[in-house]
């Protein structure tokens, strides 16, 4: 197998510690997304979305969407972790948390980053009102996180899944790219931060 990454990237990031976590390994091929390595034709031939994460399996199926590589790798690797939760109610909370926190949390930093500061202005319209409210809806969903990380040791579950390194990846991105005060903030989402961060698949 081959993985097509960025590795300072988010997506890029939750592969590489997803990976970590279950003890697997591939081949990593380096990809420079702001010289646009993803936008020439050959990586477009691989990828369906153009962009990275992707993973090329040997017989040369290729695999995009860092979940969905996630979940093709937690097969191909035996482990026993059950990232992505464990019984129908396991799972089922752990997709419910997953994508709050993908679409409330990471998704909309995303936006709001690449808006504000049009990043990627040579390849995409970049609305800086828009970057700003996405910002604002970040913020607003803070308290929703510190709220549910009262409530519980980890964001989904009793024990670590998917869901925290997204949360984690989410938190840093919050943090570093917009300059929130998330931990000084949010005493909640401080105490599991902290403990996420402690894990050695975290060391990125």
């Amino acid at each position: 197998m081959k993985l097509y990454e960025t590795a300072i990237t988010p997506s890029c990031k939750r592969v590489g510690i997803f990976l970590k976590e279950i003890g697997g390994d591939v081949d990593r091929i380096s990809l420079n997304v702001r010289e646009g390595d993803n936008l020439s034709e050959a990586f477009k031939s691989k990828s369906v979305n153009g962009k990275v994460p992707l993973l090329e399996l040997d017989n040369g199926t290729t695999i995009c969407e860092s979940v969905a590589i996630c979940r093709y790798l937690d097969e191909a690797f035996e482990n026993d972790l059950a990232l992505f939760g464990n019984g129908a109610l396991e799972i089922a909370q752990v997709e419910m948390w997953h994508r709050i926190v993908e679409f409330q949390g990471l998704y909309t930093a995303f936006q709001a980053l690449r808006n504000i500061t049009a990043i990627y202005q040579d390849r995409e319209n970049c609305v800086s009102a828009w970057g700003e409210e996405s910002k604002a809806r970040v913020e607003m969903f803070l308290p929703t996180l510190d709220k549910r990380l009262g409530e519980s040791e980890y964001i989904a579950a009793d024990r670590f899944t998917i869901v925290d390194i997204t949360g984690h990846i989410f938190v840093a991105f919050a943090i570093n790219g917009l300059k929130l005060d998330v931990l000084e903030n949010y005493p909640n989402i401080a105490r599991w931060f902290k403990l996420v961060s402690a894990r050695e698949a975290f060391s990125y």
